[in-house]
Parts: structure tokens; sequence; C-alpha cells
């Protein structure tokens, strides 16, 4: 490893960085083999322990994948460590966590938003007849079902934001929006209404996009997100009365 002085035993951060480092500088991607544990030693000249040590750290964070039986990869590099502690945060702490809802919410309309022309001009008549059938999954089954109705509200702004081939947005919007998903069950007050409203939101969203109707787009997505809002407001004006 250069830089390292001859018997120096490296620290665990430094053979983390080692391995990253050999990923770039090799050029791997996402599935590539690395090296064998003892070629990783000989290489970065960290002991077996340490370079053990260093695959653990690197495969919670899914920069690589242990395939017990057959070797360690480059991993998929997901977001998955992003949503982890994001969701541990807004369970965790009482003070923050409707901040943390209301910043995921800001930051999901933040993309949708912000791409709307693009969006719009992009959508296919396929894809835009693939966000029609998630409405209408969502209108058949509603939020009583539960899984059924989370499932193609998760799968529209995963459609909404595909045109843009952009994974980057792709993986942070659904990484966002599981998320909230996971945090979003301590809220109370979601009513009938409210699930009304949101479907008709995301009907809405199709339309105006069907239509070229960017303002319209920006407004039914301005809608959708209301009456999430609103719950967050509720739950905090109740938070702040018991305290």
């Amino acid at each position: 490893m250069p830089g390292t002085r001859p018997g120096r035993r490296l620290l665990r951060q430094e053979v983390v960085e080692g391995i990253k480092r050999y990923i770039l500088d090799e050029r791997l991607r996402p599935g590539d083999p690395l090296p064998t544990e003892s070629a990783l030693c000989e290489a970065l000249g960290a002991s077996r322990s340490s370079v053990r040590e260093a695959v653990r750290i690197l495969n919670a964070l899914d920069i690589v994948e242990v395939r017990h039986g057959h070797g360690t990869y480059v991993g998929r590099m997901s977001l998955s460590a992003l949503v982890e502690s994001l969701t541990f945060r807004g369970l965790l702490s009482p003070d923050d966590d409707f901040q943390v809802m209301a910043d995921l919410v800001d930051v999901r309309e933040l993309f949708e938003r912000g791409m709307a022309g693009r969006i719009v001009s992009l959508l296919t008549t396929e894809q835009l007849d693939a966000l029609d059938g998630q409405v209408t999954t969502m209108r058949e089954t509603g939020s009583q079902d539960g899984h059924g109705f989370v499932e193609a509200d998760r799968a529209f702004h995963a459609l909404l934001v595909a045109p843009l081939g952009n994974e980057l947005i792709g993986q942070l919007s659904m990484a966002f929006w599981d998320v909230y998903t996971i945090v979003a069950p301590h809220l109370d007050g979601f009513t009938h209404a409210d699930e009304m409203a949101t479907i008709t939101a995301h009907q809405n969203i199709v339309d105006a996009a069907r239509a070229g109707d960017i303002p319209g787009f920006i407004k039914a997505l301005e809608e959708h997100y209301t009456p999430v809002r609103r719950r967050i407001s509720e739950a905090r004006g109740r938070d702040d009365g018991r305290g």
C-alpha cells in the first residue's frame, strides 16, 4: 500500500480505504470480482483479520458483496445504508422525528418538481398508461389494504422519475420514499378524505403529464404532498402539547 511505513500495522479505516482505492484504480464495476483475501492482504500489507473486518464494513455499506463459497465482489453501491441510518434517526429521536419526515417530504417533492418539465416531455404513452395502472390499483386496494396501496404508491413514483434515465435520482427518490413509509405509520390521522385526495392527486399528475401541462403537473404534486404535511404539522402540535 503506497505511503505505508514498513512494519506498521494498518488501521481498520486504512484497509477500508485501501480496498475502495483498489476498486477505483482497477476501474471495477458492480459485480466484478475482488482479489482473494490472501491477495488483498499482500496488496495492502494488512493482516487477514484487518481485511476481514474491512470487508464486513464495506459489505454493510453495499460497496462490496460477499457471496459465501464464491468470493467477494464489487457491490451494487445502493443507498441501503442511508435508508437504514435515516430510518433509525426518525424512529429513535422523539425530538426531531417530525422534522426528519418533513425534510424527506421536501426532498421527494424537490426531485419531482425540479424535473417536472423533463418528466412531462419524456414520459411515453406506455409509461403514462403504466402510471394510470398504478392509480387504478390504489383506487381498488385503498389504504385499508395497506400493502397494495403502499406498493402501488411507491411504484408510481418510481415510474415517474424513470424517464429521466438518472440512476442516482431514481435511487435517492426511492431511498427517501422507503424511509418515509417506514417512519410514517407513527403519524396518526390519515383519513378516508386524505386517501381520496391522494388518489385524486396521483390521477391529476398523470392527466397533466398526458396533456403536457407542466403547471398543472406541479400543482398536482403540491396537492399530493398536502395531506402528509398536515399530518406532520398536527403530530408536532400534539407532541408540543404533551411537552
